[in-house]
This record gives C-alpha cells, sequence and structure tokens, in this order.
C-alpha cells in the first residue's frame, strides 16, 4: 500500500510555535484594549443554519459559503429529477448547514434571540475564523480569522470617538506610529452626489472614485462618462478631489459646498460632533484623517465609515468599519442600529513582520530545564520540577536517559534561558547547579536561591 503524503486544503494554514505566539501577541493586545473600553466576549458555532446565512452576502457571498453535507445518507431525499435539475433543486435536500461567512450575520441572529436578555447598549467582541470558498491567492485564505468590535443599540456619536481611541490604543501597543485613520461619512456621499446633479447615484459615484489612488482622476472621469455621468456633474467635482488641509479646513470648506443638501450637512456635523468629542477626551487628531472620497460597505453602512492604512509597508488597509441602521431587519427585529469594525489579524501579522516590531522575546515558553545523569538524578529532579512549577516557572525534566550533551542541545533549539544540572555531589548536598545559557554563568546553590534567581532574571 502506497504511504499517502499529507497535504493542508488550498486556502488553510498551519501556525507552528513561533507563529501562534506572535498571533498571540496581537490577539492579546486587541482583547485587552476591548475590555477596558467595557466590550464583552462573544462565541459563535462555526455551522450556522443556511437559511441564516443565505441571502446575506448577495448571489457572489452565497455562492462562497462552504456548505455542510448532512450526516448519515445525505442523497436519500435526491430524486433523478432532482439531479437533471442542478444544484439549486439538490441543495436544500443534501445540506441544511453550512460554515460562516463572516461574523456579523451570526451576531444579528445573536441578538434576536437573545433580545430581551441583552444590556441595550450592547457592546461585543468576537474573535474565530470564518471561511470562504475563495479562488486562494497571497493574502486571501479560505480560512481566516476576524476580530470584530461592535455597539448595538444607541445613535451616540461617543460610540465613534472609541473606535478611533481603540485603534490608537491598540497600534501605540503594537509599536506603530505611521498610519492613517482614514474617516468619512455616508452622509456626504449621498451629498455630493446631491449637489453634483446625480441624486441616489452615490454607490455608482463612489465606486469609480474610490479607484482614485490606483489609477488617477483622468481615468476616473472616463469611467464615470461610461456609466453615463454627465460632463458638467464630473466637473463639479474637480473641487473636491483637490481637497486639502486640515480636518476642520476640509469640512468647512464642505459645509459651503454642500450647502443646498440637507443630509450631506447632517453629515459633516456628525464628523464635526465626532472631532470635538476627541478634543473633549483629551485627545488630539493625529492619525485621524477627514478623507471625502473614502467610500465602503454603501450597501449597508449609513453613518461614519472607517479604514485604517499603514504608511510605508506593501499591506493594504488592516482595519475597517462603520455605523448601520439595521443590523437584525433580516432577521424581522427592525431598529437595531450600531456601529462597528474590525481588526484585519492576518493584515497586522504581516505589518509588523515586514517592520520587524515583533517583540525578541516571543516565545514564552520553559525557562528551566531540569538535565541528570542517571536514575538517582532523574528521581531527584521530579522534586526539584515540582517545586519550581509550584513556583510558577515554567519548567520540564528531559524525560529520557541520554548524554547530557543532547539534553543542553534540546534547551539550546527550544531556546530555554536556564539549565539545572543534577549530579551525585549536588544531589548529596541538596542543591543544584544553576546554568544561565546566555551568560555561560553557572553556580551551585540551594533550590531556594535558584528559583530566586531565574524570577530574578526572567522579571517576574
Amino acid at each position: 500500500m502506497a504511504i499517502q503524503k499529507p497535504t493542508l486544503p488550498k486556502g488553510t494554514r498551519d501556525f507552528g510555535p513561533l507563529q501562534m505566539a506572535r498571533r498571540n501577541y496581537i490577539f492579546d493586545i486587541i482583547k485587552d484594549t476591548f475590555k477596558l473600553f467595557g466590550y464583552q466576549q462573544l462565541e459563535t458555532p462555526s455551522m450556522e443554519n443556511l437559511s441564516t446565512l443565505t441571502g446575506k452576502y448577495g448571489d457572489e457571498g452565497d455562492q462562497l459559503i462552504f456548505k455542510i453535507l448532512n450526516s448519515g445518507d445525505y442523497l436519500k431525499d435526491v430524486s433523478v429529477a432532482d439531479l437533471g435539475a442542478g444544484a439549486g433543486a439538490t441543495l436544500s435536500k443534501v445540506s441544511e448547514k453550512g460554515l460562516r461567512y463572516d461574523l456579523t450575520v451570526p451576531f444579528a441572529r445573536y441578538v434576536v434571540m437573545n433580545r430581551n436578555e441583552i444590556t441595550y447598549p450592547f457592546k461585543r467582541f468576537q474573535i474565530q475564523p470564518v471561511w470562504r470558498a475563495d479562488r486562494p491567492q497571497r493574502g486571501r485564505y479560505r480560512e481566516f480569522y476576524q476580530c470584530d468590535a461592535d455597539v448595538v443599540g444607541t445613535d451616540s456619536l461617543i460610540c465613534e470617538l472609541e473606535i478611533l481611541l481603540m485603534i490608537k490604543q491598540v497600534f501605540s501597543q503594537l509599536g506603530l506610529n505611521d498610519y492613517a485613520i482614514k474617516l468619512n461619512n455616508r452622509k456626504i456621499l449621498t451629498g455630493l452626489a446631491e449637489v453634483i446633479g446625480a441624486a441616489g447615484r452615490e454607490s455608482e459615484l463612489c465606486v469609480a472614485i474610490d479607484k482614485l489612488d490606483k489609477i488617477g482622476w483622468e481615468k476616473v472621469q472616463e469611467e464615470l462618462i461610461q456609466r453615463d455621468f454627465e460632463q458638467a456633474a464630473i466637473d463639479r467635482l474637480n473641487p473636491i478631489i483637490s481637497l486639502q488641509g486640515s480636518n476642520t479646513e476640509q469640512l468647512d470648506f464642505l459645509s459651503t459646498f454642500l450647502a443646498t443638501s440637507e443630509v450631506g450637512l447632517k453629515g459633516i456635523a456628525e464628523l464635526k460632533e465626532v472631532f470635538e468629542l476627541l478634543t473633549k477626551y483629551g485627545e488630539d487628531e493625529k492619525f485621524v484623517d477627514f478623507d471625502v472620497v473614502l467610500a465602503r460597505g454603501l450597501s449597508y453602512y449609513t453613518g461614519a465609515i472607517f479604514e485604517v492604512k499603514v504608511n510605508n509597508v506593501s499591506i493594504g488597509s488592516v482595519s475597517g468599519g462603520g455605523r448601520y441602521d439595521d443590523l437584525t431587519g433580516v432577521f424581522g427585529l427592525d431598529g437595531v442600529s450600531g456601529v462597528g469594525f474590525s481588526f484585519g489579524v492576518d493584515r497586522i501579522y504581516d505589518v509588523l513582520e515586514e517592520l520587524n516590531l515583533f517583540p525578541e522575546k516571543q516565545l514564552e515558553g520553559t525557562k528551566v530545564l531540569i538535565t541528570y545523569f542517571d536514575e538517582e538524578g532523574k528521581d531527584y529532579g521530579l522534586m526539584v520540577l515540582n517545586q519550581l512549577r509550584n513556583s510558577l516557572i515554567s519548567a520540564e525534566l528531559y524525560p529520557d536517559a541520554a548524554k547530557i550533551k543532547k539534553q543542553f542541545t534540546y534547551a539550546d533549539k527550544k531556546q530555554i534561558p536556564f539549565v539545572i544540572i543534577l549530579g551525585s555531589e549536588e544531589i548529596e548536598k541538596k542543591q543544584v547547579s544553576l546554568k544561565n545559557l546566555l551568560t555561560g554563568n553557572q553556580s551551585s546553590c540551594t533550590l531556594e536561591d535558584a528559583i530566586i534567581e531565574v524570577k530574578n532574571l526572567i522579571g517576574d
């Protein structure tokens, strides 16, 4: 029988100890920040009923949901006629569940199912994997983590303020100090469409304008003409495309530019209030840039929209979000508004790696390895091991009888900083030999003194 070579499903990956240590470094900073701001953690099942998932992501999104075959004889209800009619007719009879595509729809389902127990405003965060049957490519996986935080049940702009503050806090702790939180408001985009004479067409307008960074204003104008925008309307956009100045100066200019649009002026007022709240909180506008052409999630965002980019790296946006009016309407519960955003942990990982910002001490692993020469040393070593762990020092006893050189090689490869050596002399005197592998220093001492020395040097 041929030996099967193990492989991974396309678009998935393993995370070894080093990657896990680095990922947990990012997750821990994000989690601690969410908790500091009063967010509570939520987890939902990996699988949802297909009826919950389908119809929420558009036709294209529905195609990307991983379906789970019913257990047992999943073909028992399928007729020859069903097979002839194609996948649509067969699917409902062979699959009732699917892997979750994002964390937002499961969150909406949770809110509806628990609406009477939830305390509003409800601040939740969720860090879990999601699955998409996408074509794998660099930076795009079929299994990846999302890291979402949302507040539902309030229209207060303090929530928008807190998103800015959380992003700043996380990035500061990660050592990132060259980035931009781009901020806009969907109402301003609606207003822009109105004042140039293309009311109701902001989605088309924004799809084109969104490419400004990549293709330039001339090409964007060509695309707008192809989309049947009049040249006069496009010309009216000129001052917007070249808009510069501080956040306040840009918003003041827009107050005049959008003077005839009630909804546009409301968007400006909301953003001005967010900047005022930032000042009252005692923070400045550093890293926060108003961006009149920022457009994202136009089918569901209704107020503020955010996007975060780290400067001078090859990775795109690392975080984004916005305010929405109706999270739970698809499940029959109207009027639940909120604001949310997510951190792209995989992208943040790539940024920290590119900028060499991961801390040196990443593998918080074993601090002490106990080595010995014979059975007597092994028995004495078990008692030493117990004492070290009782002192909350991560320790291991080398499990097999082996040459001392082999035991030391193990310590080197696992980057264990201290080795305790137990020979007949140490056992007789009820002492240990402690060697610091970073400095090469070695001394004989009591176990109590060894514990104090290790604790001092590892900073506990």
